[in-house]
């Protein structure tokens, strides 16, 4: 298996410095770059397979570079926060990343949760056996491929996005509470990891629904959580 190519960026250099040196010991390729200016131009020439991403920075946020990455690119996203600063883990989420970590923390913990992430991007299969596509009105989704797509376009999808989708393929029209969605992504339990699930669910329904507002087929069953209706 190839190593995975992280990206810091972050604008302390003695952070990047040890996040580079702990995480090269743990069998991954990183480049790290000091602002979100730098990272842009890393980007520019290099794809990698998770951005770890320091919110608090000089200039552009992470939180402004986060949104203006989602618009463009699908890879995974770890962004650093300031402690306990809740909300801002919520505006995370909603920029579009897939998880979040609090300072300080133990980089062991930042490993556990790069690789846990890491997992949850699907893996493309050379073999093709048949399809099996969900039908959501103008949206079809090939389970096979964790693939979206609407008409011919390709329906961008965040890794913890597309998780979410298989977990619900593999149970249409079954309820699956809060809990379980937050145990079957790898997530700690806790409010806060639920609320945040209530985050992804809002996001991946303004990619399915017509009127996410009025959501027809990624709904909420009162009481027992939320179910794929597909057609």
């Amino acid at each position: 298996m190839e190593e995975a190519h992280l990206l810091i960026v972050d604008d302390d250099e003695r952070i990047r410095g040890l996040l580079q040196k702990f995480l090269m010991r743990n069998s991954f390729l990183v480049t790290s770059a000091r602002d979100a200016a730098h990272a842009r131009r890393v980007l520019s020439g290099l794809e990698f397979d998770l951005i770890v991403l320091d919110v608090m920075m000089p200039g552009e946020d992470g939180l402004t570079l986060c949104r203006s990455l989602r618009e463009t690119m699908q890879t995974p996203i770890l962004l650093l926060t300031a402690k306990g600063e809740t909300e801002e883990r919520i505006s995370g989420l909603e920029a579009g990343a897939d998880d979040y970590l609090a300072k300080p923390f133990e980089p062991k913990e930042l490993l556990l949760r790069i690789n846990a992430i890491l997992r949850r991007v699907p893996a493309t299969e050379p073999e093709q056996s048949v399809p099996k596509v969900i039908h959501l009105g103008q949206i079809r989704y090939d389970i096979e491929r964790g693939e979206m797509w609407q008409g011919s376009d390709p329906v961008r999808l965040t890794a913890t996005e597309s998780q979410l989708m298989r977990i619900f393929s593999g149970s249409p029209g079954e309820p699956l509470s809060r809990t379980r969605l937050v145990e079957e992504l790898g997530r700690d339990d806790g409010q806060a990891q639920e609320r945040a699930v209530d985050v992804q669910i809002t996001r991946l329904r303004r990619k399915i629904e017509a009127d996410p507002k009025q959501p027809r087929y990624l709904q909420t069953v009162r009481g027992a959580g939320y179910m794929l209706a597909p057609d």
